[in-house]
């Protein structure tokens, strides 16, 4: 208020003082709530107040030390040695960062924003200790594209500012969401906590907003860019499920197809992977329809993610007998579970209902996806999903199938 405008402007290069911080937090999906709590409040937060407070009162000591208060905090001898120290440290806060990014996008890939990738497993005993290659390699092009494509780290500052400060007021808003529609707080409860956070975190935004020629538009575009490719493979998505609906029949149609067909019983079990619970493969009508052909005992199986993190053992597994030795099963995972079928398999088993898994052959569809004369796309987005679509992983490895048990059928979508 005293410095008027001048102040404002400040508050841009102020708040990346707590810049860095939030990468903690990113590391809630790989370890948890206990360790980021206990990490935070008896090291990292002590540790960051002793050394700001440590440079505040130095530059109203010495106001001269202003340009570089960090390194001015320690003799000219031990400069070199704390450059190295604070690499280290940048290094270990973007590990923080990557490791994040692994867990957020596996995230959004169990709740349908984006095609399935691969996903490796760096411990036996912590299930969210991950590894995503393509996830790596990504930030690795987009860190030297920005260091070649700022060159100074001054306008890198704004960048990463901006970054930061539309994070938060975005957190802010999903907060009052989850509170009201997620805790049941009233409405002006949550306002009025929301309102609180938002008065912060617009004003540091307005002040970071301001650089917007000097490298704060970058972070924006790549926010751009990220939402028109999760919108996209949501909506194509959703296109390709209704087209697939089309054309099959719902689970009681299928019955009474059951009761009017006289086909042949192949030894074996056989385990038909569907994505809604609403139809029925059309493998397996193909199978009855013109094969005439049908397992001995054969189950649909469709793997839901729910809008929780996790699902207790008690309810991941849903049976229910829609004709003689024909199951309908649900496995219910949250978006930090990985969905394994041979995990569903054990689970079945101990309700009573047994599929081998080497004694078993496992249908799955992959779809082609072409270009429709009147989509509800646009064609720069029917290339982007059709993209996506090609590029992602498949059912078999992501679901953990072993390949030589599958049988893998082709099926053309015009979305």
């Amino acid at each position: 208020i005293d410095n008027g405008l001048q102040g404002f402007v400040v508050l841009g290069a102020v708040f990346l003082v707590v810049t860095g911080t939030e990468a903690l937090y990113a590391d809630l999906g790989h370890f948890g709530r206990r360790p980021i709590v206990l990490a935070w409040f008896l090291l990292v937060f002590p540790a960051l107040l002793l050394n700001y407070f440590g440079q505040g009162a130095m530059i109203l000591a010495n106001p001269e030390y202003a340009h570089h208060p960090f390194y001015s905090l320690v003799p000219k001898a031990v400069v070199i040695p704390m450059v190295v120290l604070a690499t280290c440290a940048t290094i270990i806060a973007s590990q923080a960062v990557i490791s994040g990014a692994f867990s957020l996008t596996r995230q959004v890939i169990q709740l349908g924003y984006l095609p399935r990738l691969k996903v490796q497993h760096t411990s036996s005993e912590q299930k969210g200790q991950i590894y995503m290659p393509s996830i790596n390699r990504l930030l690795m092009i987009c860190s030297i594209g920005l260091v070649l494509g700022f060159q100074e780290s001054s306008q890198l500052a704004a960048a990463y500012g901006v970054a930061v400060t539309t994070t938060m007021t975005i957190t802010s808003i999903l907060f009052y969401i989850v509170a009201t529609d997620q805790w049941h707080w009233s409405r002006w409860k949550a306002a009025l906590l929301t309102s609180s956070f938002l008065f912060v975190d617009c004003s540091f935004f307005a002040a970071n907003i301001s650089k917007i020629l000097h490298g704060a538009w970058f972070p924006l575009v790549i926010g751009l860019c990220a939402y028109i490719i999760l919108a996209t493979w949501y909506k194509g998505r959703g296109i390709v499920l209704e087209e697939l609906e089309d054309r099959t029949i719902p689970p009681s149609d299928f019955i009474a197809l059951l009761q009017q067909e006289t086909f042949h019983q192949t030894p074996g079990k056989a385990i038909y992977l569907v994505s809604s619970t609403s139809r029925i493969p059309t493998a397996l009508i193909e199978n009855i329809r013109h094969n005439k052909i049908l397992h001995e005992m054969s189950a649909l199986l469709t793997i839901q993610i729910e809008d929780t993190p996790e699902v207790s053992r008690e309810e991941k597994i849903e049976i229910q007998e829609l004709e003689k030795n024909m199951y309908q099963i649900v496995a219910h995972f949250g978006y930090m579970e990985e969905p394994l079928v041979p995990y569903v398999l054990a689970l079945m088993k101990e309700q009573g209902l047994t599929f081998e898994l080497d004694d078993t052959s496992f249908f799955v569809g992959r779809e082609q996806i072409l270009p429709r004369r009147h989509s509800t796309m646009a064609r720069w987005q029917e290339a982007l999903f059709a993209f996506m679509s090609r590029n992602a992983i498949g059912v078999v490895p992501f679901f953990k199938i072993p390949p030589e048990q599958v049988i893998e059928l082709g099926v053309q979508v015009e979305i």
